[in-house]
């Protein structure tokens, strides 16, 4: 069963932003490419640096630690499937931005 985490308005950004929403014990990094949200965790998987600040090219965001570069549709490191950022699905219901959490058992 998956959970769906409302993201206040201040936190939901404009076309080309970026934000941080933290929920429960979660950091995740919230991405507005051409009118396209993203949600991603807010730590890399290699060390644990932060995404959000990360140098944005289209729908890839750059580490800024060490330059790993991640595509915020999928999660995946660019050019492999071997490793990945968790994502999550967004869903818009009446105006209103969700993330939606699966729980890892049910994930695909």
């Amino acid at each position: 069963m998956s959970l769906r985490i409302p993201v206040p308005a201040g936190k939901v950004p404009q076309v080309g932003g970026r934000a941080l929403f933290e929920f429960d014990d979660k950091s995740l990094a919230l991405f507005n490419v051409e009118g396209q949200l993203y949600a991603i965790d807010d730590s890399c998987p290699h060390q644990g640096a932060s995404l959000c600040g990360g140098r944005l090219e289209g729908r890839v965001i750059q580490c800024c630690a060490h330059g790993l570069r991640f595509d915020l549709h999928s999660g995946y490191l660019l050019n492999t499937t071997k490793f990945k950022v968790a994502n999550y699905p967004i869903e818009v219901v009446d105006g209103q931005v969700f993330i939606v959490i699966v729980p890892q058992e049910s994930a695909p």
